[in-house]
């Protein structure tokens, strides 16, 4: 029998922790009893908790009170990981670190795993809209944003935001007890064993532009309200009044992505756009967002979101 210690605290996500426990309580259902997931919730403080959405749990012990080694330590994200300073869970997680079979964080638990230091040198995701703020925070950390989870086969397991844990869930069951169980969780749970594409196609794939009157914000504007011409960096320069090289320079500076990038980005959040509100033909969609054909607006959907846009439309429309 494997032991899951799921680590909580004041402010936790439940489903963070719910979805995976019912994963793993799921496929206990399909293992002999010696082979089966022993659920252990860890508190921080008191074992009375209360999540974020106001729901109290009842932990089965505390930080303080356990020194069990276990198979897989898993912490859970929610506004109480990134919001405050976990100092004694962060001592505790180091000391336990070495004595666990996997460390796994959930969402933004992985903000607690960095501040026990112990993303240093390991690849880690999060949740899409904290990547950054992860990786900026423990720079050390090989933060990937599009995966929904990963194994970093170094003992480190990570996912994205929510949901995502399910997913690491099945993937860690089916490491334990092969396909055909992890494949009969899933069904159970009426999701999917792989989803399409990443976290990505959750998120935009450019940032909301300034509000002020630089020059660069002027040229991204102005690609925004005319998607359907064609553009170069020269042409995009010259709207900024600058030379191509300190233009270039300037966005990439302010933007975090190439010129040339932001428009291809921007087309294609402006078909995904259409693809989720409306019936339009794709041909139509693709021509609108400034495409030059529906084959060109495949390719860039598949580059971009790992998906296609009609598997996108299934998807979100």
């Amino acid at each position: 029998m494997k032991t899951v210690a799921i680590v909580v605290f004041p402010d936790f996500l439940m489903l963070d922790m719910s979805g995976p426990a019912e994963t793993f309580t799921v496929a206990n259902r399909y293992l002999p009893a010696d082979e089966r997931y022993r659920i252990v919730l860890v508190s921080t403080g008191e074992l009375d908790v209360q999540a974020s959405n106001g729901i109290r749990v009842k932990a089965d012990t505390t930080i303080l009170d356990t020194t069990e080694p276990f198979d897989f330590l898993l912490v859970v994200g929610g506004p109480g990981a990134y919001s405050g300073a976990h100092p004694n869970l962060c001592t505790w997680l180091r000391d336990m670190s070495g004595r666990v079979g996997r460390l796994v964080s959930v969402c933004t638990g992985a903000f607690l795993l960095g501040g026990a230091g112990l993303l240093d040198g390991h690849r880690v995701t999060t949740h899409w809209s904290y990547t950054e703020r992860l990786a900026q925070a423990y720079p050390k950390a090989k933060v990937e944003q599009n995966q929904i989870f990963i194994n970093d086969e170094q003992g480190l397991v990570s996912s994205g935001g929510i949901t995502a844990g399910i997913d690491l869930a099945l993937s860690l069951i089916e490491s334990d007890h092969g396909r055909q169980v992890a494949l009969q969780v899933a069904k159970v749970l009426l999701v999917v064993m792989r989803r399409q594409g990443g976290q990505v196609q959750f998120s935009p794939l450019h940032a909301e532009v300034n509000t002020d009157e630089s020059p660069i914000a002027k040229v991204q504007r102005y690609v925004l309200d005319n998607l359907h011409e064609d553009f170069t960096v020269e042409r995009l320069a010259d709207l900024a009044a600058m030379s191509q090289r300190h233009f270039a320079r300037s966005f990439v500076q302010e933007v975090k992505m190439t010129p040339m990038e932001f428009v291809r980005a921007a087309r294609v959040d402006s078909a995904r756009k259409m693809l989720e509100n409306s019936a339009l033909p794709l041909k139509t969609i693709a021509y609108q967002s400034g495409f030059a054909n529906s084959r060109q607006m495949r390719q860039q959907f598949n580059d971009k979101l790992g998906v296609t846009p009609a598997q996108y439309r299934r998807q979100f429309g």
